[in-house]
């Protein structure tokens, strides 16, 4: 599949549900790779903002964005219809703080969309492939969202407010399902007592009964929905019994499980890229997805790292055998780490090392248990970059390499005896007066087992 954009550009108007403020919208065309960056051009310098899951700062009654001091609220619904449709780049530019409410629903949304006519681009659209179960779960409210493997994007939703006027409901989207009839219709519901509260907490300023589905799931006070009709600028508001309120015709008999599966869609495209799997999400909400969201974001990552692992083939003579790789390096055993280097460019440098039994460490370091010490694998990841930066000078079998620094140094896998450990170390910046910025990853197998980011400097003995 080909990424895809807008033809031209298109607007909508209308109030920020919790803002109250008047917003212009305007979805633009983007090029390839771009991605859905929203555009706030009323502030100075019209500062961006990535629709990142990185970026999310809340989940109050919606999903809101910040990067640096620029702010967008409540951009689930937009987001969803750009997903929906299968919209990849778009720069978004908005002349307020949040995304109109419209009518609660993306069906706005897709319908300006569409009608700005969707445009095939030249690159390929890469996909997040889920290959095992990715599993978010929060025991305090019980919502659980799970990724299963499955050949295109299928999501199903399930949800139960211990409601007899809502109910159970189940919702289903899968490559059959009519996004722009089926899902982007379906508007945001609230129940008639929490109102009061969202009011209270300073929410919903642009709340009204048209963008709205409000359920009165138990007959209130006539004096309590005299108060929220006052607030909702309405002469009158009465409930005669459980159920909808002002006898709102629902479009389907479950939009309220229609509308979490579009929030899902929306939420999850902070990810970045288009998922194949299937999501099943249970009692799903705002908070709940995006966390889901950055578990997913973390396979990602992970699967991009281990893109990027190095083939390792013992049957190929290595650059550097031990006996060579210490006329660069000063060390010894036994704190000569590095058996090999296979890779060496002027940007990166791949080391393996053969953990065995008979590592002095192991005498020590948990005898009847043994583990390869973490701050040696961060050593081991220095001295093979330290054939990097030495490869770099004249007469290296001079030179000393020292620490600087070491940050965000993580430990996933325990390494073992009988491992085999492949470093690869990657320039970060070029170097400059010996100080090398490396990010560093050792692999064992198809697991990364730890990583860090290092800067060392190599200093000429005297």
């Amino acid at each position: 599949m080909k990424q895809q954009t807008i033809k031209q550009a298109v607007t909508v108007k209308g109030v920020g549900l919790h803002t109250g403020k008047e917003v212009t919208l305007t979805f633009k065309p983007a090029p390839e790779g771009h991605g859905y960056i929203f555009q706030r051009i009323d502030l100075d310098g019209a500062p961006e903002i990535s629709a990142d899951v990185k970026r999310v700062v809340s989940t109050q009654r919606g999903t809101t964005l910040k990067q640096g001091e620029a702010i967008i609220h409540t951009v689930e619904h937009a987001l969803s219809a750009l997903s929906g449709l299968g919209i990849d780049n778009v720069l978004i530019e908005v002349d307020g703080p949040e995304v109109p409410i419209l009518d609660g629903s993306a069906a706005p949304f897709v319908k300006a969309l569409i009608d700005a006519g969707i445009a095939e681009q030249e690159q390929e659209r890469e996909y997040f492939v889920v290959e095992e179960p990715i599993v978010y779960k929060d025991e305090k409210t019980g919502a659980e969202l799970v990724a299963l493997p499955k050949d295109q994007f299928e999501a199903v939703a399930l949800i139960d407010f211990n409601s007899d006027v809502v109910g159970q409901q189940y919702a289903h989207f899968n490559g059959t399902t009519d996004y722009s009839t089926e899902i982007a219709p379906c508007r945001t519901f609230v129940f008639l007592h929490e109102v009061e509260y969202l009011f209270e907490q300073n929410l919903i300023k642009g709340g009204d009964l048209d963008n709205a589905i409000v359920i009165a799931d138990r007959v209130m006070e006539q004096e309590d929905l005299d108060r929220l009709a006052k607030k909702l600028g309405k002469p009158s508001v009465k409930v005669e019994q459980e159920g909808v309120l002002n006898t709102i015709k629902l479009h389907y008999k479950n939009e309220p499980a229609r509308h979490k599966l579009l929030d899902i869609i929306g939420d999850i495209s902070l990810l970045g890229h288009r998922i194949k799997g299937k999501i099943v999400a249970t009692k799903p909400g705002h908070a709940a997805n995006v966390e889901f969201t950055k578990e997913l974001k973390k396979a990602l990552q992970e699967k991009r790292r281990l893109k990027g692992r190095p083939h390792y083939d013992p049957n190929v003579k290595p650059l550097f055998d031990v006996t060579e790789i210490a006329q660069w390096l000063p060390h010894r055993y036994p704190f000569l780490l590095i058996d090999k280097i296979i890779e060496l460019s002027d940007k990166h440098v791949v080391g393996v090392k053969n953990v065995s039994f008979n590592e002095s460490f192991f005498q020590g370091h948990f005898p009847d248990n043994p583990v390869m010490p973490g701050v040696l694998q961060i050593e081991a990841m220095a001295q093979t970059g330290g054939m990097l930066a030495l490869s770099t000078v004249e007469d290296p079998g001079n030179w000393d390499t020292y620490f600087l620094k070491i940050e965000n140094a993580k430990f996933k896998h325990k390494v073992v005896p009988g491992d085999t450990v492949i470093f690869k170390m990657e320039l970060i910046a070029p170097i400059r007066r010996g100080i090398c910025q490396m990010q560093a990853t050792a692999y064992v197998g198809d697991k990364i087992v730890s990583e860090a980011e290092l800067i060392a400097q190599i200093v000429k003995r005297s």
